[in-house]
This record gives C-alpha cells, structure tokens and sequence, in this order.
C-alpha cells in the first residue's frame, strides 16, 4: 500500500490514463478519488461512471451526451459525463463491461481528446483526467474478443493494482482503528478500543468481501456494544462463527460451530462463493457467468450488488 501511494503521487498531476484493478471492496474507487484529490485539478469536479449499472441503450447518451431530436425522448441537449468532468477527473467504474461498440467510441475519445454528442456534428474538446477500474481480468478478456487489444493498452498506461485485504493483514489493525473512530465519531461515540482477542481474530480472518467488509464488521461491532467502551469477539458474531467452505478434500461443506451461526448470512456467504468462483472462471464476464449458473443476466447483476451493499 506504501507502493500504491507513492505511485498516486507520481502521476496524480499528470494527465495519463490510470487503469485501476483489484477484487470487489479493495477500495479501488478510493484510489481513483486519491488521484483526483492529489493532483493539479483537484479544484475541477470529480465524475464517477459506473458502467455496468446503466443499461446498454443509455450508456452512450450518458457518457457523451446529445442533442436535442437525437432520439425518442431527447426533448433537449444534454452534456455528458465528459463535458460535466471538463477539467477535472472522469472515474469509468467495471470499465470491462461496456459493450464492444461502444468500447470503439471511447477509444476514439481517448486517442483524440474530443468528442461529438449523439445525434450532433460540433466537436468538443475535452480536457479532462480519465482513470478507469475493473475487478475483472481485461488481459484475459482480450484474447476471448469481450475487451478491445486497442482499448487495453490506451487505458493501461499506468496500472494500479489494489492488493486484496487477504494479502496485507499487517493492515488490518490500522484499518479497523481508522473504522472505529470514524463510525464513533459520526455516531457521536465516545472513543471505543479494539479488545486485543478481538483484534487478534479480525487479524486471521480471509476477508472475501476485502475492506468494504471490514467495514461493515466494524460498524455492526459498534452497533452491538451499546455503552461499552471496548470492542470483544462478541460485537463480531459473523466473523467468529469461523464458517469453512471446503474439507480437506476441497469438497464445499459448512461447518456449524458450537455457537451456532448466523443462517441467513450463511446462505449469503455460499451464494457470494458461488457466483464469485462463476465470475473468476468467466474473467468477470456477468452475462456469461449468469449462463453459466442458469440465471438471467440482470438476476445476477441485482444479487451482485446485494452481495456487496451487505459485503
């Protein structure tokens, strides 16, 4: 992490594209603001762009804008995301999941530095910071043809990889600190501690759903120690259930501890296992993920972002 921050201050005030990868939660659009905030347009507006939330239909009109007539219910002009982030920072989020046509415009407004609302002729230019992220593998992707080779490598000029939480426990305690006077303070809490056991146990834990989950252990711990000033194992009852996913063998099995567990959040647990293994076999793919599982595309897209509000 020490890496990622003199990184982001080495390119923060150049206008280079940063690609930003990592799992889900790891704090991928945190970065993508540090870069912003660090830099000379930290005083330009900061535009975020979640590309797999909007639909297909509306993705070019949302991004590049249009004129009035262009189609069906465009009553007037409107300025996309590019011009609203005109000398600032545009942040594209699941950049992998834009679609193929549209991934040829973006290129051109990537190489040339402007751009022509749908429907119109005038060209504008931009002068704006593009940093993009996704949690997928854009170089598997690539070969697969559902990522453009062009595309990659104009927004590849400097990648940042965000480690997942698994990888650097060291700093988890800093990071749960950090948590602990943040919810208290916005709760307006007395300082509350990390009880040694407790803190020891947040330590070992694999945290699948990275620092966002982190988090909301935190918060939930807080919540359930009422007027206590310390935090202990029993304020985080869903990482001391110890839930294990494999046998020795591999084989997928839950294993109930003798306090007993959470049942709802089990099921969540299996669930987020499930469609996370599908997503890591399709490199990120959402629509092949959901064939893979016999669902519809937008099931799984509305069972992803439930995973990750309760993550």
């Amino acid at each position: 992490m020490q890496s990622i921050h003199q990184l982001i201050g080495l390119v923060a005030s150049r206008r280079a594209t940063v690609l930003i990868t990592g799992e889900t939660g790891t704090g991928k659009e945190l970065a993508a603001r540090a870069l912003h905030l660090a830099g000379n347009r930290r005083a330009g507006p900061w535009v975020a762009v979640n590309c797999s939330a909007l639909p297909e239909s509306l993705l070019e009109s949302e991004l590049f804008g249009h004129v009035r007539g262009a189609f069906t219910g465009a009553i007037q002009s409107r300025a996309g995301r590019f011009e609203q982030a005109q000398g600032g920072t545009i942040f594209l989020d699941e950049i992998g999941e834009m679609p193929l046509e549209l991934q040829a415009k973006l290129l051109r407004v990537l190489q040339e530095r402007e751009l022509q609302r749908l429907g119109g002729s005038e060209t504008i230019r931009l002068d704006i910071r593009v940093v993009a992220a996704t949690n997928c593998d854009l170089a598997v992707r690539v070969p697969q043809g559902k990522f453009r080779e062009d595309l990659y490598y104009r927004l590849n000029v400097v990648p940042l990889e965000m480690p997942p939480l698994r990888r650097r426990p060291g700093d988890v305690p800093l990071l749960a600190g950090h948590f602990v006077d943040k919810i208290c303070g916005a709760e307006g809490l007395p300082r509350k501690l990390l009880a040694p056991e407790a803190l020891d146990r947040l330590c070992r834990h694999s945290w699948p759903g990275n620092v966002r989950q982190l988090e909301n252990a935190v918060e939930m711990a807080v919540a359930l120690s009422g007027d206590r000033c310390s935090l202990g194992m029993a304020d985080f009852p869903l990482i001391e259930s110890s839930i294990r996913w494999t046998d020795d063998s591999g084989a997928p099995m839950v294993a109930v501890p003798d306090s007993g567990l959470d049942y709802e959040h089990t099921l969540a647990g299996i669930e987020r296992s499930i469609i996370e293994q599908a997503l890591r076999k399709t490199g990120g793919n959402k629509k092949a993920a959901a064939e893979m599982l016999r669902l519809k595309r937008t099931t799984l897209s509305a069972k992803v972002r439930s995973l990750e509000a309760v993550a």
